[in-house]
């Protein structure tokens, strides 16, 4: 697992859009923003969070981002384009001259695309990505030029606007995956997989601290456990049960640094029935006991 970073709160916020609980009951499925819009009201401070449902790509074309996605540490310089899935924590620093978009689609707009569209958008999002845009001029100029033109369809919407949306959003992404192809990054998984895999992430979500097993979700998603391991061994590169026990770690982490509780009463809350296992678990899969975790990050802090 990599490093985890002390800045992590103890309780991931979930927005629409970052600061807002809720969507509009006439919220589009497609939302652009510039990265300064929202920023810069934060003092360049976007704090964790995620959105439920919602995709979202950032495109930064000048300045710098220290990323934080799903407890890693990302530091990248434009222009770069970031993708992140809907059940991926994160949050962001930007350098004051930060310039780019961020690009923001409901679920059921990446699903849409027919045919090998839907598949080439999936493996955008099958793991977070940063898409260096730097070595390619002629596109990185056309990926301006698309999102320049879905900032000017939502200021003024006309006869279409839905659809000239969705197509702008999708020719940004579709050209995104040009990119990603030519570095031999996987964009094979059929659509089917990706749809799959997600659901899985997000039963994962809801259900880690019951502690379920393989089997169990396997059932709730009605496939065989191989074949989920097989699926997340192709589009994660780690098997069903790794990709369960990182999430329970992770959440023990945040525990162990922003909870005063004991660390039985963190075992317990996590769904462990013996604190000693808990403990071996954890320094097994995280290299130190969860006593000498929480003695490291109070150091740091």
């Amino acid at each position: 697992m990599p490093d985890l970073p002390p800045a992590l709160p103890a309780k991931i916020p979930e927005f629409a859009l970052y600061g807002e609980l809720t969507r509009g009951t006439d919220a589009e499925g497609v939302h652009i923003e510039l990265i300064e819009t929202r920023s810069r009201q934060h003092d360049w401070h976007i704090g964790t969070h995620r959105h439920a449902g919602l995709f979202q790509v950032l495109f930064l074309f000048a300045g710098r981002v220290a990323a934080d996605i799903d407890g890693a540490l990302w530091e990248c310089d434009g222009p770069v384009a970031l993708t992140i899935h809907p059940s991926l924590a994160h949050g962001f620093d930007f350098s004051e001259e930060a310039q780019g978009y961020v690009l923001t689609l409901d679920q059921n707009v990446l699903f849409a695309a027919t045919g090998h569209g839907g598949d080439l958008f999936a493996s955008l999002f099958v793991q977070p990505l940063a898409i260096g845009l730097g070595a390619v001029q002629e596109v990185r100029e056309r990926i301006e030029t698309l999102l320049r033109n879905l900032i000017a369809e939502a200021a003024w919407p006309r006869q279409g606007h839905t659809l000239m949306l969705e197509w702008l959003a999708r020719c940004a992404l579709l050209m995104l995956v040009r990119v990603q192809a030519e570095r031999r990054i996987a964009d094979k998984s059929g659509r089917g997989d990706f749809e799959l895999f997600s659901r899985f992430r997000m039963e994962v979500e809801r259900h880690y601290q019951e502690q379920w097993q393989v089997g169990q979700y396997a059932q709730l998603l009605r496939i065989m456990p191989s074949r989920l391991n097989r699926l997340c061994l192709k589009l994660a590169g780690k098997t069903a049960f790794d990709i369960t026990q990182d999430r329970l770690m992770l959440e023990a982490c945040r525990k162990l640094t922003y909870i005063p509780a004991s660390i039985a009463t963190i075992a317990y809350e996590l769904g462990f029935q013996d604190p000693a296992y808990f403990s071996r678990l954890f320094k097994k899969l995280i290299g130190v006991t969860p006593k000498a975790f929480r003695q490291q990050t109070q150091a740091s802090v």
